[in-house]
C-alpha cells in the first residue's frame, strides 16, 4: 500500500487526535490557505526567507509583537533549527565559552553543539519517582556562571513540567550580564495568558525558541525563533540561512502567520482547561495523573495542564496492551507511551468534547483491566530508574567526538572508554552517555542492566558492543 493510501486510510478512522500536530487536523486552523493552489515559490509579491522585505517581514513583526520579542523568525525547518542556530551564531558572534546545558535538551542541541565547536556542560536532570521519567531540572543553588557563553535550558518539557526561567535570569544578571540565555520552549509555544504559566520572553530569556506545530496550528515543521535584549546582537539570520532550506514553503509561511494570529486571538480555551481537569479528579484515584501538585517538587516549578501524562503503574497495567485498546476500541490516539507512562498532548484544535471522549476512554480502559480483559503490566525495571549515576565526564567536545576514529569494543570492556555515540533510553530520550563523554562503571552497570530498554543512538545493540572513540 502506498504512503497516500495509508494517510487517507488513517484519516478515515476518525480517531481523536492527542498528539501533534496542534491543529488537530481541523480545516479551519488554517483559514484562507489553499493546497495546492498556494504551494508557491518566492515571487515579487511574496518576499523571501531570508531576506524578508515585505509581506514575510511585516508577518515576523506581527508574530513578535503577540508573543513579547524584538525579533522573530520564521522556522520552515521546524525547531530544529532553531536549536542549531542559537549556538551556531553564539559561536559566530565571538562567544567561545562553554555552555550550560540542560541534560533534557533535545538531540537538536546536541547537534548545535556539533556544528559550533561549543562545550557543553550538563545539568543534570532530576526523575519524578512516581513516573520514572526525567520530569526535572535540578538547577544548582549557586551556580558559578562567571566565564559561560550562554545557559541552555528546556521548558516546558515534553511532558508539561515546567522550570523555573526566572531564578536562572536573576543569577545571570546579578553575577554574569554578558552570559545569554537560550530557553527550547518547543512544547510552550501555548504559554501566554493567565490560563498558563509566563513565558520564558516575559521572564529574562535572550532567545526562545517555539515548535508552532506541536501546541499551535501551523503545519509540521512550523516553528518560530524569538529574540530579546543581548539576543539580538548574535548573527542569528545569518546562522539560519545556512541551516534553513533555499526553497522554503508558503504553506508552512502561510501558516505560521496564522497561528501567531490564532495564538492572539483565543489559544487554547478555558473550557479545556476545566474538562482537563474534571478529568484528573474523575481518575486520579485510579491513575496516577501529573497535575499541580506536583510542582515545587522533583525539580519542577509548574505544571502544563494541557500535556495529560498518565501513568498505569498503581492499575497494575501494561502501557503497550492499553494503548491498544484506547486506539481500536476507545477511538483516541495518544502521542507517546512507554512501559508504563502514556501521554495526551491538547491544542488549539482541541475541544472540551474531545477532552471528554479521552476521560470516557480511560474510565473504560480501568473497568478493561479491572474486569481481567487487558493483561497487567511488567512491574520489573523501568526505563529510566530514579538512582541514575552521577553524569560522566566529558573528555571531548561533542564537535572532536563527532571527527574522532572509532571502533567497536564488547559493552563488557567499556568502562573507561570514551563513548563515540550519544545512547538515549526512549522515551524519554535523555541521554545515558554523549558522545566525547566517559563510559564510567557506574554507567556501564546500568547500561548492561538496562539492555532490554528502549534505545536510541546504540548502534551496537544486536551485537552488544559499544562504540567508542579510538585515541592512540
Amino acid at each position: 500500500m502506498a504512503l497516500r493510501e495509508n494517510l487517507a486510510a488513517y484519516a478515515l478512522r476518525g480517531l481523536t487526535s492527542f498528539h501533534t500536530p496542534g491543529h488537530k487536523g481541523r480545516p479551519d486552523m488554517q483559514p484562507g490557505v489553499e493546497f495546492p493552489a498556494h504551494d508557491l515559490t518566492e515571487l515579487p509579491e511574496l518576499d523571501m526567507l531570508h531576506a524578508p522585505a515585505g509581506v514575510i517581514l511585516a508577518a515576523e513583526r506581527r508574530a513578535a509583537a503577540v508573543f513579547g520579542a524584538e525579533r522573530t523568525y520564521f522556522l520552515v525547518n521546524g525547531a530544529t533549527c532553531g536549536n542549531q542556530a542559537m549556538l551556531l551564531a553564539l559561536a559566530a558572534g565571538g562567544r567561545g565559552g562553554p555552555v550550560l546545558t540542560d541534560r533534557r535538551a533535545h538531540r537538536s542541541a546536541a547537534a548545535g553543539f556539533v556544528l559550533s565547536g561549543l562545550k557543553p556542560l550538563y545539568i543534570p536532570a532530576v526523575v519524578h519517582p512516581d513516573f520514572g521519567l526525567p520530569l526535572g531540572l535540578a538547577w544548582p543553588e549557586k551556580p558559578d556562571l562567571r566565564g559561560l557563553a550562554a545557559i541552555h535550558l528546556t521548558s516546558p518539557s515534553y511532558y508539561g513540567t515546567v522550570t523555573d526561567i526566572a531564578a536562572p535570569a536573576d543569577t545571570r544578571a546579578e553575577t554574569a550580564p554578558d552570559t545569554l540565555l537560550f530557553v527550547d520552549a518547543a512544547h510552550g509555544a501555548h504559554f501566554f495568558g493567565p490560563l498558563f504559566p509566563p513565558s520564558p520572553l516575559a521572564q529574562g530569556a535572550d532567545a526562545v525558541l517555539h515548535s508552532a506545530h506541536k501546541t499551535l496550528g501551523a503545519l509540521t515543521q512550523g516553528a518560530m525563533l524569538h529574540a530579546r535584549g543581548r539576543g539580538l546582537r548574535l548573527p542569528l539570520a545569518p546562522a539560519l540561512e545556512m541551516l534553513q532550506t533555499s526553497s522554503p514553503s508558503y504553506l508552512l509561511l502561510a501558516s505560521l502567520e496564522a497561528a501567531a494570529e490564532q495564538a492572539e486571538r483565543e489559544g487554547l480555551r478555558p473550557e479545556l482547561r476545566e474538562e482537563a481537569e474534571r478529568l484528573r479528579a474523575a481518575l486520579g484515584g485510579d491513575l496516577r495523573i501529573l497535575n499541580r501538585a506536583d510542582a515545587g517538587a522533583w525539580g519542577v516549578s509548574d505544571v502544563d495542564w494541557s500535556k495529560i501524562l498518565v501513568n498505569l503503574r498503581p492499575l497494575r497495567a501494561g502501557a503497550e496492551a492499553a494503548v491498544e485498546w484506547l486506539r481500536t476500541e476507545g477511538g483516541v490516539e495518544p502521542e507517546l507511551w512507554d512501559g508504563e507512562n502514556i501521554l495526551f498532548l491538547l491544542g488549539v484544535g482541541s475541544t472540551a468534547a474531545d477532552v471528554r471522549r479521552l476521560r470516557r476512554a480511560l474510565e473504560n480502559l480501568v473497568l478493561q483491566v479491572k474486569h481481567g480483559n487487558l493483561p497487567r503490566g511488567d512491574e520489573g525495571d523501568r526505563s529510566f530508574p530514579a538512582g541514575a549515576p552521577p553524569l560522566p565526564p566529558l573528555r571531548l567536545t561533542p564537535r572532536e567526538a563527532w571527527f574522532a576514529p572509532k571502533r567497536s569494543v564488547p559493552l563488557a570492556a567499556a568502562a573507561g572508554l570514551i563513548a563515540g555515540e550519544t545512547v538515549s533510553v526512549y522515551p524519554p530520550g535523555i541521554p545515558l552517555v554523549m558522545a566525547g563523554e566517559e563510559i564510567t562503571p557506574e554507567i556501564l552497570t546500568l547500561w548492561r542492566a538496562m539492555s532490554g530498554a528502549r534505545w536510541q543512538g546504540w548502534s551496537g545493540r544486536a551485537e552488544s558492543t559499544a562504540l567508542i572513540i579510538d585515541i592512540l
